[in-house]
């Protein structure tokens, strides 16, 4: 537990001197207590339990005060909450690749079939977008409360050639943060590598020039989820991609899916050894502070948005506790003065 205001816990020196005080008060009481005529009367009046009973208001009321006192010193403490607003981006591969069979019934149905249990398994108040991309990267469904529109988004999907993995983030930044002038110009189906990010739209790699850098993983208002099966073929470089999300605070969770021997595809007479780049998407997720999954089966990657839906949608995060001091303080104090009451007729 941290202080926010850790100069005022001088105060607590006070509780001592009050101890001290009350003991002389009891001690003076002692000495100018008047004689009665039968002490017999005023044990009887007082009970088994008047000795112990007339010290417990008192011990609430310090109790009271140093909860009190601890508020004012503005305590924080590191809690797990559920977030306030949140919106995730589904990035989904759609390449060629992800007709391969090796995760029953193919790749592509998998991923889908898990993506809408995890929509299943997610608070309303949620929204979600998905990005697809291969070749190029476009936005299927923007982001909605509605599960049924995002669901029909899913089951739209339509394989395409080439995979770019790095457009698929660019796009699900630019969603997230469609004011930040972000630059999609270079997310394209082109063969050939494009140059960096930002070289032709007057920015510096892709940022506005008054933008300013935040801690990886600090944005928790959004996140994205990136599946792929593959390796990147065209687009933007998906690192570079994954710097510009870290440097928005985005975390970019990344799901292989697959088997780490890769698979043989063949469509329209050609064939293909299709292998995931797990290298890459580690790196990805370490750079945005979030985590890789591998699902070498659709079981595993139900399992993965089981995690991924408990996980996104609280966080961990520093909060002031001052207001629960201070009703903890307030309750011993009224129970200290209604004890006092009870038992003795006055307020102390």
């Amino acid at each position: 537990m941290n202080f926010l205001w850790p100069s005022l816990l001088w105060t607590l020196l006070l509780l001592p001197l009050l101890v001290l005080l009350y003991l002389w008060l009891l001690r003076r009481r002692k000495q100018t207590v008047l004689p009665y005529a039968d002490l017999g009367l005023v044990k009887q009046a007082m009970g088994r339990g008047g000795r112990w009973k007339r010290h417990v208001p008192p011990l609430l009321l310090l109790l009271a005060l140093t909860s009190l006192l601890l508020a004012s010193a503005r305590p924080t403490a590191v809690m797990t909450l559920p977030l306030a607003e949140q919106t995730i981006i589904l990035a989904m591969d759609v390449s060629g690749s992800m007709r391969a069979a090796d995760v029953q019934p193919t790749r592509l149905v998998a991923a889908q079939n898990a993506a809408k249990a995890f929509l299943s398994d997610l608070p309303r108040d949620v929204r979600v977008g998905v990005v697809s991309f291969a070749g190029t990267a476009a936005v299927v469904q923007a982001p909605t409360f509605s599960r049924e529109d995002v669901v029909a988004a899913i089951d739209r999907f339509q394989l395409q050639r080439a995979t770019a993995i790095g457009s698929g983030i660019v796009l699900s930044l630019a969603t997230i943060f469609p004011d930040a002038g972000i630059d999609l110009s270079q997310v394209t189906g082109q063969r050939a590598m494009p140059q960096p990010l930002g070289e032709n739209n007057g920015s510096d790699n892709g940022k506005p020039r008054d933008f300013k850098p935040v801690e990886p993983g600090s944005y928790a208002s959004a996140a994205v989820i990136l599946l792929t099966d593959g390796q990147r073929t065209t687009g933007p470089d998906p690192i570079e991609s994954a710097r510009m999300a870290a440097e928005r605070g985005v975390r970019v969770y990344t799901v292989g899916i697959g088997t780490k021997e890769g698979d043989t595809i063949g469509f329209e007479g050609w064939s293909m050894r299709v292998r995931l780049d797990e290298e890459t998407l580690k790196t990805i997720a370490d750079l945005t502070r979030a985590e890789y999954f591998y699902a070498g089966t659709a079981a595993d990657l139900k399992k993965v948005y089981q995690t991924l839906s408990s996980r996104l949608v609280m966080e961990k995060k520093e909060t002031e506790i001052s207001a629960l001091f201070a009703a903890v303080g307030a309750a011993l104090a009224v129970l200290a003065a209604g004890l006092s009451l009870w038992w003795f007729g006055r307020v102390m």
